[in-house]
């Protein structure tokens, strides 16, 4: 015997084929129109649902926590991780932008200061000698 079919077994076992198909078809609308059927299909759901709801109740009272609450929990860390993402980012926008406004470092900004109290200093002493000339010279004006 060969491994490959003949035309006529090929034909047997489309029509096989064919038929269990159609009668696996029927015999399950026939089940879903079964009131019995249905009505069994409808108190397992049921038991099911009462089950899941034990389930849950016995976890709870061992303080387990459920799978609703791990997807809530794990919402709240990835809300809180963006957050503090960008509370990390505005962090390093300000210190960028304080090293940039300081970055003479503060020798260098105390040099200025210096310069800046130097220069007051001989301003003010330029105008302290101002009056004192402007007084002398107003004075050799009144004795001629």
């Amino acid at each position: 015997m060969t491994d490959d079919p003949s035309p006529s077994q090929k034909d047997l076992r489309d029509r096989v084929r064919g038929a269990s198909e159609d009668t696996i078809g029927k015999l399950a609308q026939e089940l879903l129109g079964n009131p019995i059927v249905t009505g069994a299909v409808q108190r397992a759901m049921e038991v099911r649902e009462r089950a899941t709801q034990a389930q849950e109740a016995a976890f709870g009272a061992l303080n387990v926590p459920s799978a609703a609450d791990i997807e809530r929990l794990t919402r709240r860390v990835r809300n809180v991780a963006q957050r503090l993402e960008s509370i990390e980012d505005a962090v390093d926008r300000v210190d960028e932008r304080l090293s940039s406004l300081g970055g003479k470092g503060e020798a260098a900004v105390l040099k200025e200061i210096d310069a800046k109290l130097d220069a007051l200093k001989a301003q003010v002493a330029a105008l302290a000698d101002s009056p004192a000339s402007a007084s002398k010279s107003s004075g050799t004006k009144k004795d001629s």
